[in-house]
């Protein structure tokens, strides 16, 4: 692994099962468990051009490109300090020329883009304006809050970059499925698959995996419920295991995409 330094706020993370090294904000926004789970939902095709549309540390990003050496990756990202970090992670994990990444805001895509994709990848800030304390300097509320795009805006700028038969999958609140929906349906993506994501069974869905096609005619699979922890009740609260992820998730942080 090439060695760079890294700046007295940076922290060096690994993923082991996936294979990459993530570079983030030591105080910032850091990357959480619904990159991971969308990288495993978004089935990339071999030689597919792909973008990370918002990427913040580009986990997405390297998870896919080193999964899938065939693919071609462009990360997509408004903020030049997790522009910095993100560029920082891809040449430590030697996928210079594999990814690109690019200080872009989604509202206002390249035109020599547009088209030009075949998948596009996003986790979009979950919550609107107003809700919780959010500041235009704070990182981690840029990256939590719709300051520079709202949902609609995300899905648009999917849309443009998609070639007709190109495929967006997102992750997002269940809560704003319906919103969802509505952005795609304007958008002229069709939902062809769902999956919603539950803590474990029994509780309610936190959040929905979404896969829309450009140009898609109508028809929808709803896959099985994805559960992130397994059942208290089958844990020994001695192990310390109360939280402990159920077996689907844990094969996907082993990097099951990869052999799959």
């Amino acid at each position: 692994m090439t060695h760079l330094v890294l700046a007295d706020n940076e922290t060096l993370d690994r993923l082991d099962g996936l294979g990459v090294d993530i570079v983030q904000h030591r105080d910032g926004y850091r990357f959480s468990i619904d990159p991971v789970l969308l990288t495993d939902f978004c089935r990339p095709r071999q030689r597919e051009r792909v973008v990370d549309l918002g990427c913040g540390s580009a986990v997405m990003a390297l998870i896919l490109a080193r999964a899938f050496p065939s693919l071609s990756v462009v990360a997509l990202e408004l903020q030049a300090a997790q522009v910095a970090r993100a560029r920082k992670s891809v040449v430590l994990n030697g996928l210079e020329g594999r990814i690109d990444v690019q200080q872009t805001d989604v509202r206002e895509v390249p035109s020599a883009w547009h088209g030009d994709f075949d998948l596009v990848v996003c986790n979009p800030p979950f919550r609107p304006l107003g809700q919780g304390r959010c500041s235009q300097g704070d990182e981690r509320a840029v990256s939590r809050h719709e300051v520079s795009g709202g949902l609609d805006a995300f899905v648009r700028g999917a849309a443009v970059l998609l070639k007709h038969g190109g495929r967006l999958s997102m992750v997002h609140l269940a809560e704003r499925s319906a919103e969802l929906m509505v952005a795609l349906n304007c958008h002229g993506l069709a939902v062809k698959r769902l999956r919603y994501v539950h803590s474990r069974q029994g509780s309610p869905a936190r959040l929905v995996l979404v896969e829309g096609r450009k140009g898609g005619q109508p028809g929808v699979t709803i896959e099985a419920p994805l559960y992130l922890y397994r059942d208290r009740k089958s844990q020994s609260p001695e192990t310390g295991q109360r939280d402990r992820y159920s077996e689907e998730v844990e094969q996907i942080y082993a990097g099951r995409m990869c052999s799959g």
